[in-house]
Order: structure tokens, then C-alpha cells, then sequence
């Protein structure tokens, strides 16, 4: 048994802002719902989507500049509700975030999933480096735009730590899209220099003469860290993905075949053939 485990905001984004997407105001809808089709068309079985039901979560009680969706496309962002009822009409299992986020879901996901011992391999398809951290053993992340898997090695020579270093590579580089800064001074090299050495904030040598990371300006950057001490802990705390969202079992996530609402989704969103294939599908599936 595989596990398909989608990142239905990164989806709808990816659809929306597709050059081939020629209608701002359903494209990206019709775009996820083909691409989760396209999964079951090579085989996928399980397959849950994970989404931000509204972008706003706890972290941003934590931070006062993480996101918030300001600056998404109206027209995008419209499509957040439409998208998940499209999904579960056509049979997926959606995951609609309110307090937390996609990314908690799908790292809840995959914990159950990788507990589960029918289970061979659990794929997380998303590019996002921060699901980096769930990565290991059954878990693997794929970059479906590009084709790119990645296994607990492929993270670590994509951002040059292992996936249980990837929240503190983020509390010292900060993450742009998500709306923290890091700490001053740490960059990607440095941070992965001294992360991929010790593992963990609480593991870098106080002493920064004992650094053996061949880190440059080692003092500087840790009078940084020591001064700023709280604020990595913040920002790392910020950058931990949680893993006990609601999911279910996995059994819950077999595709179970287009629902009675999904020919008035299919109308609604000018896609017959999306039906079509789903109808497809569940004939040779189900029966």
C-alpha cells in the first residue's frame, strides 16, 4: 500500500498561477481536481489533500508578521472553499485547516501512515522545504512540478541537514513565505554548516573556538544566536510542523468514487471531462 498525501494549497497556487490557466476564477479548481484524478490514473489509491480552509492559524498569535493571505489573489483565494468541496465531491479526502495548518495535516498524515505496517511507502507532494522534517524511513517528499523525490539523504543534500534539523535550519535562516526573519547573520550555509554538525540549537557548543564546522565568523554569528536565544526557540517552535491534527486512519483515505453532487460540480465548473474520467475510474475500480 502507498500513501498519496497532497499539499492542496500549494496545489491550488500552483494551478492558479499556471501559464496555461486561462480562467482566474475556476482554472485553479479544475486544475487540482484533474492533477488528484491524474495521481489515481497512474495507480495512487490512498489519497488525502491537505488545505488551508483559511490561511490565518495559531502561529499567528506566536509571530505578528506570519502570514496572513494579504496579498493573495482575490480571485485565488476565493477558490480556497471551492476547491475542497470539489475535492470531496469527486471522492477525495480532504483536510480542511482552521486552527492549524495544511502542513500540520500532512505531517499528522504521515506519522499515522508510516505507523501503519501495510503501509510501504508514504509520499508527501509538496516542494515546501519545511515538510523536509517529516522525511525518513517510509516518508518521502515529492516535487511533482519537477518531478523530484526525495528521500531523509535527498533533504539533507537539498538543505544541508537531515529532515529533524530542518526547524532549526529555519529558526536561524528564517522563512520568507511564511513571514519570520531568522536570526541576523545566518544564512543557509552557515546554518547548515553548524546544524548538519550538531543537529539541534541546544547541541552548538557555547564556546564558538570549539567549532569545527569550518564556519566563518564563528563568534559573531553565536553572540548572535546567545543574544537572540529566545527568539530561535520562537521561530523554531513556529517552524515544527505538528502531528496530531485530526486525520483519521488510513483506511478512511481510499479513494471512494465520484459522489451525487459531483455532476453539479462538474457544471459548475465547465469540466465535464473531469467527470468523465472520474466515472472512468470508479467503473474500473469499484464496479
Amino acid at each position: 500500500m502507498q500513501i498519496h498525501l497532497i499539499d492542496g494549497t500549494y496545489e491550488l497556487f500552483r494551478q492558479h498561477f499556471s501559464p496555461a490557466n486561462k480562467d482566474a476564477e475556476r482554472g485553479a479548481t479544475r486544475g487540482v481536481v484533474s492533477s488528484c484524478l491524474a495521481l489515481l490514473e497512474q495507480g495512487a489509491t490512498h489519497v488525502a489533500v491537505a488545505t488551508d480552509h483559511v490561511i490565518e492559524s495559531f502561529r499567528n498569535d506566536m509571530w505578528a508578521t506570519y502570514k496572513d493571505g494579504s496579498g493573495v489573489d482575490p480571485q485565488l483565494k476565493a477558490q480556497f472553499p471551492v476547491v475542497e468541496d470539489a475535492l470531496v465531491a469527486f471522492g477525495f479526502t480532504v483536510w480542511p485547516m482552521v486552527e492549524q495548518e495544511a502542513d500540520d495535516a500532512l505531517a499528522a498524515g504521515a506519522a499515522v501512515a508510516a505507523a501503519d505496517e501495510r503501509v510501504e511507502r508514504v509520499v508527501i507532494a509538496t516542494p515546501d522545504k519545511d515538510l523536509g522534517q517529516c522525511v525518513g524511513g517510509k516518508v518521502w517528499q515529492w516535487d511533482r512540478r519537477q518531478d523530484k523525490w526525495f528521500d531523509a539523504d535527498g533533504v539533507r543534500a537539498r538543505l544541508g541537514v537531515p529532515p529533524a534539523s530542518v526547524p532549526d535550519l529555519l529558526a536561524l535562516v528564517g522563512d520568507s513565505a511564511d513571514g519570520f526573519p531568522g536570526l541576523p547573520g545566518w544564512g543557509a550555509k552557515s546554518a547548515g554548516a553548524v546544524l548538519d554538525r550538531w543537529g539541534h540549537l541546544e547541541d552548538i557548543p557555547t564556546d564558538p573556538a570549539t567549532w569545527d564546522a569550518g564556519v566563518r565568523s564563528a563568534a559573531k554569528l553565536n553572540a548572535t544566536l546567545r543574544e537572540d536565544w529566545d527568539l530561535a526557540l520562537l521561530f523554531r517552535d513556529i517552524a515544527t510542523a505538528r502531528t496530531d491534527a485530526e486525520v483519521g486512519a488510513v483506511d478512511s483515505w481510499l479513494w471512494s468514487g465520484p459522489g451525487a453532487a459531483a455532476a453539479e460540480v462538474a457544471a459548475s465548473l465547465d469540466a465535464p471531462r473531469l467527470l468523465e474520467r472520474a466515472q472512468r475510474l470508479a467503473e474500473a475500480r469499484l464496479g
